[in-house]
């Protein structure tokens, strides 16, 4: 069987991107990398500090090299960042080097996980500064659809536990072995 090289869990913040990761990557016996975990870890500072510190843009660059590295491995399963698919270079390699799993929720949903987060909550959000964090999930969501769009499937949240999300993702990532053995190619935004 053919399968992905990797598999990059994309989506917005709260999406449940690090809890399905988790329960993913055990299920397959693939690695997890968090990569906003990651990125921190390298940085020796958190997003938060990093955003306030040097700005969004020195954030994004080394989010993009983490993705190129992360990219050319093998064998993981990668819970990219909220923003991380919307940069072209990024998407592009997550593309190519795997298979790309949208995890979609409500904005609503997405604002009462975050609130209800024991991780600090919308304050622990730099993107969320500013406007009142509902308005400012709207208008990040509407601004970053097309590029979500992009991924080779899409799968709502809202209603799901983590653990019905990863046998979701899990049936698609058998599914695109099985097609690709078949030469069928994948099926694109399966929803």
């Amino acid at each position: 069987m053919s399968l992905p090289r990797n598999i990059f869990l994309v989506g917005f913040m709260a999406s449940g991107k690090t809890r399905t990761g988790e329960i993913l990557s055990r299920l397959i016996g693939w690695e997890l990398v968090d990569a906003d975990v990651e990125l921190a870890n390298r940085a020796g500072r958190s997003i938060p500090e990093i955003f306030e510190e040097d700005g969004e843009p020195a954030f994004r660059d080394l989010e993009r090299a983490l993705i190129q590295e992360l990219a050319a491995g093998l064998g993981k399963v990668i819970a990219a960042g909220g923003g991380a698919f919307v940069d072209p270079d990024n998407q592009e390699r997550m593309l190519r080097n795997g298979l790309v799993v949208c995890l979609r929720a409500k904005p609503e949903t997405i604002h009462r996980r975050i609130t209800q987060a024991e991780s600090g909550g919308a304050a622990a959000r730099p993107l969320l500064a500013g406007a009142p964090p509902l308005e400012r999930i709207e208008a990040l969501l509407a601004q970053r659809a097309e590029a979500y769009s992009r991924a080779h499937y899409s799968i709502d949240t809202d209603l799901l536990t983590s653990e019905q999300v990863a046998q979701e993702v899990l049936k698609v990532f058998n599914e695109t072995g099985d097609e690709k053995d078949a030469g069928t190619g994948g099926k694109e935004n399966g929803r």
